[in-house]
């Protein structure tokens, strides 16, 4: 049975391996694309979304969602890490194909909801703003959205904390108020952070294969990811570079590949701490409770990383096939 889902993305290196991953695997059916600002500015983040479509013949509609966060200031885009264009050194055409969806992303999201109340996941990989003002706008999608699955936040589970400041991850920290609007609506959310995102791998040596092996779809991930790669081996240390947005749709496909952990989610959401994601897991009474209130989410704190990484190998090789 196919899973359909809604995917909100600021593509982004790795947001390209994450959106081509959820069109390639057979059980998954790509109803959106809703753009969100936070590695490109919005306007190109839509831009590389409606580049992506045309360049797969993507069937996914796509609709543009919120230019900056609810409340605090901008961040600007991780020029550093995703390069100008988002996709580090290919170039994009300056035209493209297609329209946006008239609507905005969070009513695009809304009006699918409603129209197929209990069916679709809505898959988050930027900054949660378009999430956050659904639920503003229309409070009843809790209960018509059939799961939210996160890519983002850091429990310092396997010593991860953070990775743009010491305790925040980045699409946390682009939007704390909006991630904490997301993690305490009575809604089920599936958060798979840094805990194990940075347990899994993509390899120069992985990405080497991948490109011999998947046709056109694997040298432009290939061509996409050697700006990636570069900034891992200077910044990080790395010849690799983490599976930080591809686990989110890892995790549709299969959630077994994951082990969760219970609890509600507060975020930090100003200060020196500000984007901190935590979980209140101990089933202890306090007398003074912030999180006791609020619907315990599911955090990832396990993936068997190298399934993982099969089950993403063997998807994209199959739809180099298919688009050769």
């Amino acid at each position: 049975m196919t899973k359909k889902i809604i995917l909100d993305t600021d593509p982004g290196i790795d947001d390209v391996m994450a959106i081509l991953f959820a069109e390639a695997h057979p059980e998954i059916e790509l109803k959106a694309i809703t753009t969100i600002y936070g590695n490109v500015t919005i306007e190109g983040a839509t831009h590389n979304a409606l580049y992506l479509k045309q360049k797969y013949q993507l069937q996914a509609d796509v609709a543009q969602g919120a230019s900056k966060p609810i409340v605090r200031p901008p961040v600007g885009p991780t020029v550093v890490v995703h390069g100008e264009s988002g996709f580090g050194d290919v170039e994009v055409p300056a035209e493209v194909e297609g329209e946006a969806d008239a609507r905005p992303a969070y009513q695009y999201i809304i009006d699918a909801v409603k129209a197929e109340p209990k069916e679709i996941t809505l898959v988050a990989i930027g900054p949660l703003t378009n999430l956050a003002l659904a639920l503003q706008a229309e409070p009843e999608i809790v209960n018509l959205v059939k799961e939210v699955v996160i890519m983002g936040g850091a429990f310092g589970v396997n010593d991860h904390r953070g990775n743009v400041t010491p305790y925040a991850e980045a699409n946390i920290h682009d939007d704390p108020h909006a991630a904490d609007i997301v993690f305490s609506a009575s809604w089920p959310v599936v958060i798979i952070g840094l805990d194990v995102t940075e347990q899994s791998f993509f390899t120069g040596d992985y990405l080497d294969k991948l490109r011999v092996d998947a046709g056109e779809v694997g040298q432009f991930i290939w061509d996409v990811s050697r700006f990636y790669l570069k900034f891992y081996k200077e910044k990080v240390g790395l010849d690799a570079c983490h599976v930080h947005d591809p686990s989110a749709i890892a995790y549709v496909i299969e959630p077994e590949l994951f082990t969760l952990r219970e609890g509600p989610v507060r975020v930090v959401t100003d200060g020196p701490a500000e984007g901190m994601t935590i979980q209140k897991f101990d089933g202890r009474t306090y007398l003074h409770d912030e999180w006791e209130k609020h619907t315990p989410q599911r955090v990832g704190v396990a993936v068997k990383d190298a399934e993982l990484l099969e089950i993403y190998r063997q998807s994209i090789i199959d739809y180099g096939r298919k688009m050769s």
